[in-house]
């Protein structure tokens, strides 16, 4: 197993370097730092310009050859990643957002994962009964609903129920705003702001695990080796558990692990609709912004994301079935 994973991590970060590469040289095509200066009006000197450009390491004018060597030099020996068209820091500003997409969405990943397999696995059971038919739906109707639209309706219910009850029950902006040292009352806002952003991103996430693995169940629950175990006497939920279940977690598993990455960096409207700072609207603001380093950086900490989830899928699945062998 451990030969396993050196060799793999290995292979991944060939993988990253060249995929981190191309991007480079397609952000740097396709943005245009210098429209950023030159759209105002009236435009500041060319020659200040090329000084602000040439700092941030961005200039047009200056070979991308050249430009990609001093990025990458600034990354293997300082860990820096650039800078913003504005000179701020691009590693600092990734830091924090990190942390903000982290709060926001780990919650919701944990109880999308344990309610939507746990349905999933309940409506498979009960195939065509009225409990199927009611989760499944419930899963259609909030499936074909926008985030955007289901982050509103859940703002709206929100602020509604806040003028019914006369209090701030809940917030719909942010992720803090308790500035004391009691640390209870520090929870209880980080609560207070974060339920209404985990609803939202839960539903969703739940609605597709449980289908996904209701359809997964199904299709091993038809097994040979199931049918064979509930010919010799065993009972169906027992059979389930000891030969279906295990199995039909595996794929399941797989879109767990390759989640990852759109963990931190899909959340994007969610982070718009709460005003949350998160990686997924830095990421949008880079793009708008021309940032060709910022937008980079976030692509090769998606990149990370992908491969670990990768690697883990494989683990994963070994672990489930003992058949696959890693060598």
């Amino acid at each position: 197993m451990f030969k396993y994973i050196i060799k793999r991590i290995v292979n991944y970060v060939i993988m990253l370097f060249v995929a981190v590469s191309m991007t480079y040289f397609l952000a740097s095509a396709f943005m245009d730092p210098r429209s950023n200066y030159m759209s105002r009006n009236p435009h500041p000197p060319i020659a200040s310009i090329n000084r602000s450009l040439d700092l941030a390491n961005i200039n047009d004018q200056t070979p991308v050859v050249i430009r990609y060597f001093r990025w990458l030099k600034g990354i293997l020996t300082q860990w820096n990643w650039g800078l913003s068209p504005d000179q701020s820091p691009v590693a600092p500003a990734i830091a924090s957002r990190i942390s903000a997409s982290l709060q926001l969405v780990t919650l919701a990943t944990v109880l999308s994962i344990l309610f939507g397999v746990s349905i999933g696995v309940y409506t498979a059971i009960r195939q065509y009964k009225w409990q199927d038919r009611v989760l499944n739906s419930t899963a259609t109707f909030f499936l074909v609903v926008p985030a955007a639209v289901m982050g509103l309706m859940v703002v709206l219910l929100a602020i509604n129920f806040n003028n019914i009850v006369g209090s701030r029950v809940f917030y719909v902006t942010g992720l803090h705003s308790y500035q004391g040292d009691n640390p209870v009352l520090w929870v209880l806002d980080y609560l207070q702001h974060l339920i209404l952003p985990t609803i939202v991103m839960t539903i969703p996430g739940m609605v597709g695990y449980h289908l996904t693995q209701r359809t997964y169940l199904l299709d091993t629950m038809n097994a040979d080796y199931v049918r064979t175990a509930r010919a010799k006497g065993l009972p169906l939920n027992v059979a389930i558990r000891r030969h279906a279940l295990r199995t039909s977690l595996i794929p399941t598993a797989v879109d767990v692990a390759f989640s990852i990455a759109g963990v931190f960096t899909g959340a994007v409207i969610t982070e718009n609709v709460f005003a949350i700072n998160g990686l997924g609207m830095y990421f949008t603001q880079t793009i708008a912004n021309n940032d060709i380093n910022g937008a980079v950086a976030v692509a090769a900490f998606g990149g990370v994301c992908t491969l670990t989830g990768a690697l883990l899928a494989d683990i994963f699945s070994a672990w489930l079935d003992p058949r696959i062998r890693l060598s």
